[in-house]
């Protein structure tokens, strides 16, 4: 599979029609598997009060909806904006391993957008509290699930 434009024009006029919706941001997704479209997305942040509906993460889970699994492999996916690492996430947990942007972070930065600000708590090594104050406690009453889990790996298959 290689790039194709027809579908970056797709993921371009998803983001755009949010500047006419304001279900959220400019940001628009596309999701391509086999040289066919298995789902588009935009973010609809403001329209489902839910910070996490990115173009991405919504395309994502149109895509999950229409091919019955979690496990998006062999897709693609073009968005019309560098992912940000919430949407990175996703899309490595979703096993698509080729992507797709137009804009940068830097573009989305300059209209208001602030990845760079969850890259930089990350980089911190989680210890700016002005972002978030990250503490772990009781390790050992949340560590029984995991051992648990480990315990019947074959039950989940991921």
């Amino acid at each position: 599979m290689s790039y194709n434009k027809k579908y970056m024009e797709i993921a371009a006029k998803e983001a755009h029609s949010n500047n006419q919706t304001n279900e959220g941001g400019p940001f628009g997704c596309v999701i391509v598997k086999d040289d066919k479209i298995v789902a588009t997305g935009h973010n609809k942040v403001l329209v489902n009060n839910d910070p996490t509906a990115h173009g991405e993460v919504t395309a994502i889970r149109n895509a999950g909806q229409e091919l019955g699994t979690f496990d998006l492999s062999g897709c693609e996916l073009y968005t019309s904006s560098e992912p940000c690492p919430m949407c990175l996430s996703a899309i490595i947990w979703a096993n698509i391993k080729t992507v797709y942007y137009g804009n940068t972070a830097v573009d989305a930065a300059n209209i208001g957008f602030r990845d760079d600000y969850i890259y930089k708590f990350i980089e911190g090594g989680t210890t700016d509290k002005s972002v978030m104050d990250l503490q772990q406690h009781d390790r050992d009453l949340t560590i029984k699930s995991f051992e648990e889990f480990a315990a019947d790996q074959d039950k989940t298959i991921y």
